[in-house]
């Protein structure tokens, strides 16, 4: 078939002539005589690509001859299939295709905030009142015990009595999606298996999924994610959103009890993957504003790893204890000046000049043995526990203990959230990222953003963050200005219980929802528009 060209804009009539000329240098006839041939051209439209048949003039060095009817009836039969269908028929005209979309089940829908540390989960039934307890916290990850090569799924790490050497594979890295294999074993073990936990087991093809997500996530991931969801779990309908948002639904209404977003809100949620800084206005997210940090739950686990392996024991494979201690025993500083203090108290003095540690700071944590107990604790500082256990000496009754005394890595880890550079990162910290934020709005927003600060995630359950962050923050704005920090009830939960919020207003979430009639009439890419 002749490769075809259009010269200029035509109007696709299939009985018309085309102004158009071959790309090759090929001509279908030998004969150089001025004439028609008759042919089928392949155009492309802004709608799509449409087969259009009929005829065009041809050239005065690719000519076809009326005078050789074998040529003609061979050329004919070359470009003019017996299986191409009229343009009529191939191209319905705009709007006739009828809509196969159907509503969406509006009683019963699963709120998935997708953490990268853990998954809240629950079901929620349309015009209900949720809260905190409808919330379930299960592990996202997969974990296998090099001791004794037991692999836990999700919630079963719960059950786990060693957690000594566990080697984590978890599916969400940098907030984001990246390991579907992983993600999607917890999915069906969580809410779709006979193991599911009770009021958390359900039908997708009969519920409505909300999903969050972190901002700026790359279009490939969100387009893996929507195929996830409609092509194989086969959700009826589903909302993709970013997560922090649904914090904005924590004000019901007095009158009806409708949920609506609150009018300014900064919301910041440092989480396991990073720190993110997210301005809102009516429930909409400024997205030119958002500003992250790439401190996060994690990082601070890993520099707390390499603390106590350079000070006490090599503990570079105690991923979950670490994180048991960092959780247990951190606090942030309300100062930088307060910080120095700490850190001359926690000085043990120069080599043969040594002295007591502040017992007002260093606290000894107990390690667990997985045989008489299967998490530490922190208790006050014993200087005697410390230097018998260096000579070896135990006590005869009870079992044998291992302490860490832990000094400055307290509150020099936390610390990092507000001076990363401490460590070469070269970023501002937490108050900084929020002036950076701020900055790009207009001074009426950035008033009502700073009087409605509101901090999620676990970090922020560390011991005088709020404090720690309005002290900063207070410093760097005017002093007529307002700013107020507050951290969420249960900063853990707290995204999920706006979402369910959100899910439990059937307006709302009719509006919202896509079908997956809708999904598979329309496609992904329209999907992603939709959700942008």
């Amino acid at each position: 078939m002749c490769s075809l060209r259009v010269d200029e804009p035509f109007t696709l009539d299939p009985g018309g002539m085309f102004s158009v000329h071959f790309c090759k240098t090929r001509a279908p006839c030998s004969r150089p005589k001025e004439g028609f041939v008759r042919c089928i051209m392949v155009a492309t439209h802004l709608q799509g690509t449409v087969h259009v048949q009929g005829t065009m003039k041809t050239g005065a060095r690719e000519q076809a001859s009326p005078r050789n009817p074998a040529h003609r009836e061979s050329h004919r039969n070359r470009l003019e299939p017996a299986s191409l269908a009229s343009p009529t028929q191939i191209m319905p005209p705009k709007g006739s295709r009828k809509s196969t979309t159907s509503q969406p089940a509006l009683n019963k829908t699963l709120v998935l905030d997708n953490g990268a540390y853990t998954l809240k989960l629950g079901l929620v039934a349309s015009g209900s009142s949720p809260g905190y307890d409808d919330c379930t916290v299960t592990p996202n990850c997969i974990a296998r015990s090099t001791r004794d090569k037991c692999t836990y799924l999700a919630s079963e790490l719960d059950s786990c009595k060693d957690f000594g050497e566990l080697a984590f594979r978890r599916p969400v890295e940098k907030g984001f999606i990246v390991n579907w294999e992983a993600e999607k074993a917890i999915w069906e073990h969580e809410f779709m298996s006979g193991s599911a936990r009770e009021g958390l087991r359900c039908d997708p093809k009969e519920t409505n999924l909300l999903l969050t997500e972190k901002p700026n996530c790359p279009k490939e991931l969100q387009k893996n994610c929507d195929e996830i969801v409609f092509e194989q779990f086969e959700f009826a309908s589903y909302y993709r959103h970013v997560g922090a948002v649904l914090n904005a639904y924590h004000a019901p209404n007095a009158v009806d009890s409708t949920v609506k977003p609150q009018e300014c809100l900064l919301v910041i949620d440092t989480s396991y993957s990073d720190t993110t800084i997210l301005p809102i206005y009516n429930g909409k997210l400024i997205q030119s504003a958002v500003r992250r940090l790439t401190v996060g739950g994690k990082l601070l686990t890993n520099y707390l790893k390499e603390l106590c392996s350079l000070r006490h024991y090599n503990m570079m494979e105690e991923s979950y204890l670490l994180n048991e201690i960092k959780e247990a025993v951190s606090y942030i500083v309300p100062s930088t000046q307060e910080f120095a203090r700490n850190l001359e108290q926690t000085w043990k003095g120069r080599v043969g000049d040594r002295r007591e540690l502040s017992s007002d700071v260093v606290v000894d944590y107990v390690l667990p043995d997985y045989e008489n107990s299967i998490h530490g604790y922190a208790r006050p500082h014993d200087p005697a526990a410390r230097l018998r256990m260096q000579r070896g000496v135990q006590s005869l009754q009870g079992p044998r203990e291992d302490v860490l005394a832990l000094g400055n890595e307290r509150f020099a880890v936390p610390e990092l959230l507000f001076n990363p550079t401490d460590i070469g990162i070269q970023e501002a910290g937490l108050a900084g990222a929020v002036m950076e934020s701020l900055s790009v709005l207009p001074e009426a927003l950035k008033i009502g953003m700073l009087a409605n600060i509101v901090v999620v995630g676990g970090n922020s359950l560390i011991k005088g963050f709020v404090e720690r962050l309005e002290a900063d923050v207070r410093a760097l704005v005017p002093a007529q200005y307002m700013v107020v920090v507050t951290r969420a009830e249960d900063p853990i939960k707290h995204t999920w219980l706006g979402g369910a919020r959100f899910a439990s207003q059937p307006e709302l979430l009719r509006e919202a929802v896509v079908t997956k009639a809708e999904y598979e009439e329309k496609g992904s890419t329209w999907l992603a528009k939709r959700f942008s």
